[in-house]
């Protein structure tokens, strides 16, 4: 996920996270990566909402996203590995009791096996397919898994394995300490170079034997054989998390690629095209598409969305206008889920897409009265854009959709002008849907080079195309079309 530091998944979302998933419909997009999966879920809502600032940083998690759509299967495979091994690590026999010394180490070891095979996998899969992935992200985790899982470290972790499981018993020694006591119990590793028939001719010093019914005398000589291993399972312990941690920081930061392939091949079912953005430093405004499509609304129709091509490089205000469900909120939304999408090392929904990196998107969509009736609506999107206005800065994005279209032409026009051109020369880029004919032909008569005016497309017989067309705005939306669809001859007849 990144070059040089790790993906942190507890990472707080944006402070207007609620607002972008809601007016975004981002659930839908995040759904569709997850495929069920809770865990993937949350991963891939992190991703997307945690904006990368860096164009560089951005072509690396593409490149590595590159890897994964050329070699799904193998990314799949050891994403599996990893969810397997946090899963039998917290679901398996492991999880017995961890009192004593005794148990942590028996407990330490049975982990330890069961992630060696696991691990066997891994470094298998990094030797036969390490030619095959070139990003720089793949590149250093094979390098590293055939570096450090290399033979040698396989055959000390089996032996170690092997004297841990004490089949000839435990050598320890200590030293005598005030009152006679034990001090400085340390495990020692018992001599390979003898036979058992050796050992049994050539014992040295002093040895008794516990009655069978002694059970203090058991106890006492279990407390000093604990005192003895603690250190080797306490260490033995830290060893097992080190490698949990490690598969559960693979399961994350693989987890966000697999979402991302479970969503490429969502759009792949329907032949939706899909490419590598462009991430552009900030500077001079550029956006540019082919065929931008809404990613959310084409995962819950079973026909083909319709993309727009669009040019807005040098344009800091991009206003929206035409005739009413012409596709004006779904290209708004589609501009949303593109910049965020980009931003996050994903592909883009669109045929080509490139654009200047953000400092962060924000929205504001008409939304319903309050139901307590505590305020009217125009309270209600002044309160909104007030708490937009104290976190918004520089070099960010701001998609409006129907703004202010609460009160009349000529107020919601002022408030609406006023915004915009504040927002406009703060740096801020502004992507505005309205049906204010008065704000959209005012900004339009001033002819400015930093503005571009596209409007819904609509046939003279009233047919909705759903592109967006560079044009003047027009005083009507078009109303009559849809009450003629809806009510139909019973429209004509009342005329």
């Amino acid at each position: 996920m990144h070059r040089d530091q790790d993906f942190d998944l507890r990472r707080e979302g944006p402070a207007n996270e609620e607002a972008l998933t809601q007016d975004l419909e981002l659930n839908t997009m995040l759904r569709a990566m997850a495929a069920g999966d809770q865990f993937l879920f949350d991963v891939a809502r992190r991703a997307v909402l945690s904006s990368l600032a860096d164009p560089a940083a951005i072509v690396y998690r593409q490149q590595v996203l590159a890897d994964c759509l050329e070699r799904p299967a193998v990314v799949r495979e050891i994403y599996e590995l990893a969810v397997t091994a946090i899963e039998g690590e917290r679901k398996g026999f492991f999880g017995l009791f961890r009192a004593s010394p005794d148990s942590v180490l028996y407990r330490s070891v049975q982990v330890l096996e069961f992630f060696v095979g696991l691990l066997q996998r891994l470094r298998a899969i990094a030797d036969e397919y390490k030619s095959s992935f070139g990003s720089d992200g793949f590149v250093r985790l094979f390098e590293m898994l055939s570096k450090e899982l290399d033979d040698e470290y396989f055959h000390a972790l089996e032996d170690h394995l092997k004297e841990l499981k004490f089949r000839r018993g435990t050598l320890l020694s200590t030293a005598l300490g005030k009152g006679n006591k034990g001090v400085g119990y340390i495990l020692r590793r018992l001599p390979t170079d003898q036979t058992w028939l050796k050992r049994i001719g050539n014992r040295s010093g002093y040895s008794f034997q516990i009655p069978e019914r002694d059970d203090n005398g058991v106890r006492a000589l279990a407390d000093l054989r604990g005192r003895g291993i603690n250190l080797v399972a306490n260490a033995l312990a830290q060893s097992t998390d080190h490698i949990l941690s490690f598969f559960s920081m693979l399961r994350t930061e693989l987890g966000f690629y697999v979402g991302c392939l479970n969503l490429h091949e969502r759009l792949a079912e329907k032949n939706e095209p899909t490419c590598f953005p462009v991430p552009l430093p900030l500077g001079r405004p550029a956006f540019s598409a082919q065929g931008l499509y809404d990613v959310c609304l084409t995962l819950t129709l079973k026909a083909r969305t319709v993309g727009n091509d669009v040019t807005a490089d040098g344009k800091s205000l991009v206003m929206i206008t035409g005739a009413n469900q012409g596709g004006k909120s779904t290209f708004l939304r589609s501009t949303g889920l593109a910049q965020l999408m980009m931003q996050c090392g994903m592909f883009a929904p669109a045929q080509s897409f490139r654009a200047n990196i953000c400092d962060g998107v924000f929205t504001h969509y008409k939304r319903e009265e309050d139901a307590t009736m505590e305020s009217g609506k125009l309270d209600e999107e002044l309160s909104r854009m007030n708490g937009i206005a104290g976190a918004i800065t520089s070099n960010c994005l701001l998609l409006c959709n129907e703004s202010f279209g609460s009160t009349n032409e000529r107020e919601g026009s002022e408030i609406a002008r006023q915004i915009v051109r504040a927002l406009v020369e703060a740096g801020i880029r502004v992507f505005f849907v309205t049906h204010l004919f008065d704000l959209a032909q005012g900004i339009y008569l001033q002819k400015k080079d930093t503005a571009l005016f596209l409007r819904a497309e609509r046939h003279t017989d009233g047919h909705r195309t759903f592109k967006l067309l560079e044009g003047e705005p027009l005083p009507t939306s078009y109303g009559e079309d849809l009450y003629r669809r809806i009510f139909g001859a019973a429209a004509d007849a009342t005329r």
